[in-house]
């Protein structure tokens, strides 16, 4: 199998399975290994896949960008990183979205910080960092794995609320009704209101981001964010 092609292959196996565990085969499996049961299988199944993508991504063969890329292009990128970073990290507090092997998680009463944003801030946030990946780094292999990503992201979290939906009927539905899939959308729907981030949105965030594109040099061997102008 050709890189291009093996890129390929292990990104629909990365993304089938996680759509199948998540959603047709979740129930039948739970019910045959149990909650915790069924997070290792999850979990076993997501590592294999996704080395098989990383090794894949690792041998297919450079290719030509499909647009040239400048610092402007790469400013946007390191915006949207930032972006991404604060509500990655703000969604690891308070989520109900979580994986809860005890029982379903009661949705806050109102929703504050990045939860104000979008329900689904830590989708949003890897569908984010595969636009800026797709921005700056625009030949085929790369494209292929940032796609993916976004697509898994954006409609398991869609495919994520019919779920939850299901599982909490009078919960999640209020929830839905004061949050929205979309950024900002609850807000300017006046559904929800502006918040602040809180401390681990905003600090985590930075801190994650400063870490995460220092890291590009030493393992990519080229500077990402902010240290391609200060570095």
């Amino acid at each position: 199998m050709d890189g291009a092609a093996g890129v390929i292959a292990a990104a629909a196996a990365f993304v089938g399975t996680h759509f199948l565990l998540s959603h047709p085969l979740r129930r039948p499996l739970v019910a045959a290994l149990g909650e915790w049961g069924f997070l290792l299988l999850y979990s076993l199944v997501a590592a294999v896949t996704l080395g098989w993508l990383v090794l894949a991504y690792r041998a297919a063969p450079a290719s030509a960008p499909w647009w040239p890329v400048g610092d402007g292009l790469w400013a946007v990128a390191t915006a949207l990183m930032l972006a991404a970073s604060v509500l990655l990290m703000g969604s690891l507090v308070g989520n109900p979205a979580l994986p809860n092997p005890t029982g379903t998680t009661t949705p806050p009463a109102e929703a504050r910080g990045v939860f104000a944003i979008t329900r689904h801030p830590m989708m949003w946030s890897f569908a984010i960092w595969g636009v800026a990946h797709v921005i700056v780094y625009p030949v085929a292999a790369n494209i292929v794995v940032a796609v993916g990503i976004a697509f898994l992201a954006l409609v398991g979290a869609a495919m994520q609320d019919r779920k939850k939906a299901a599982l909490d009927p009078r919960g999640w539905p209020a929830w839905e009704a004061r949050t929205s899939y979309w950024p900002f959308a609850a807000i300017l729907r006046r559904h929800a209101r502006a918040s602040g981030l809180g401390a681990h949105a905003i600090g985590g965030g930075l801190v994650v981001w400063l870490v995460a594109t220092w890291a590009h040099l030493p393992l990519a061997g080229w500077p990402a964010g902010i240290w391609r102008w200060i570095g």
